[in-house]
């Protein structure tokens, strides 16, 4: 039996907009209101580069990641073609205006997941090359 948690109200949630709900550990959620009053739940983690849903346009049923314009699906996480990944979705039930998430989704779905780092990854010199072979500044 699935324990619900309440981490917002409908109302919070702008139409055509999200709110982030933060867990103990891990990436927060981003929950998400489209025009039609529908709620979905995404890890605020775009499967591209990191990027943070919460920040990205809704459309429909999907969002556009703010830094890439991915277009990511609400109902499933997936990236949609030619891009491909996806980001973990969680259960959503809408009680008494109330926005609630599984207790057991919250504290495990996605967890180990990362946020990347901005820019581009360094490398130590070796011998005073660089892996091409050329001389480091």
């Amino acid at each position: 039996m699935t324990t619900w948690k309440a981490v917002c109200s409908v109302e919070d949630i702008p139409a055509l907009g999200s709110r982030r709900v933060s867990r103990p550990v891990g990436l927060d959620v981003a929950v998400f209101k489209n025009d039609s009053g529908e709620v979905f739940a995404l890890l605020d983690r775009c499967p591209h580069k990191g990027g943070p849903l919460s920040q990205g346009i809704v459309f429909g049923t999907s969002v556009a990641c703010p830094l890439h314009n991915w277009t990511i699906g609400l109902c499933t996480g997936q990236a949609a073609a030619p891009d491909v990944g996806s980001t973990p979705s969680f259960a959503v039930k809408v009680e008494g205006g109330q926005v609630c998430l599984s207790e057991e989704e919250l504290a495990t779905v996605g967890i180990s997941l990362t946020r990347p780092v901005a820019g581009p990854a360094r490398r130590a010199p070796t011998s005073g090359t660089t892996p091409c072979g050329g001389t480091c500044d």
